[in-house]
């Protein structure tokens, strides 16, 4: 029998991807998938568990999968204040964890940011940095950490800033160390997919310059 996956942030650039992705991939028997609105997919693997992100304590009490891709990620501007940010940022994706490790999930694979420190100055990084950590300590037998710089792609909603700099790094990409030059999502939506195929025991950091 193939695997169950678990997925939030299917709305999300990288998560719409991989959602695709897992919805052809043979390895994966049924794909649950977490929205705040019902998604457009139909198909016979997909289970749409439509809900707000406060109400997952909830909803996943008796959901049940091997591997969970977190996409889950907002901007300040979207959020409007740190609370509201860190509530997407943070609390969710350890809820996330939380409930599906007990459940029975053996593998978390999440998407971060380059940049990531819990001892940031940086508001954004810090949180990204802190909940990282704090999966860590949930007990995954496998955890993947992906740190994607710049995503390219195209997004449903804009977000401010985004669209510029997409176009400066189109432009002067060539002066940017390769470390940060920008990713196509669709690239950390397959690395994603390859981490989570693999059978590896432990944690893992991935930056955007190795996926």
């Amino acid at each position: 029998m193939g695997q169950i996956a678990l997925v939030a942030g299917t709305t999300g650039l990288i998560g719409r991807q991989l959602l695709d992705l897992l919805l052809v991939d043979s390895d994966f028997e049924k794909v649950i998938a977490i929205s705040r609105k019902p998604l457009e997919n139909v198909n016979h693997k997909l289970q749409n568990i439509v809900c707000e992100l406060n109400q997952l304590p909830v909803v996943l009490q008796n959901v049940k999968a091997d591997v969970v891709f977190c996409c889950l990620g907002t901007t300040m501007r979207i959020a409007k204040t740190k609370e509201a940010f860190r509530a997407v940022d943070f609390d969710a994706p350890l809820v996330l964890a939380k409930m599906a490790k007990e459940n029975g999930a053996k593998k978390y694979v999440l998407v971060s940011a380059l940049g990531s420190n819990k001892n940031s100055s940086i508001f954004y990084n810090q949180v990204k940095g802190q909940v990282e950590e704090a999966i860590s300590h949930v007990g995954f037998d496998s955890y993947h950490i992906l740190q994607p710089s710049l995503l390219t792609g195209t997004r449903k909603e804009q977000r401010t800033g985004e669209g510029a700099a997409q176009v400066f790094y189109k432009i002067f990409g060539f002066l940017i160390p390769k470390k940060y030059a920008s990713i196509e999502s669709i690239k950390v939506a397959r690395a994603m997919m390859g981490y989570a195929s693999q059978i590896q025991i432990g944690k893992y950091v991935h930056q955007s310059v190795d996926l």
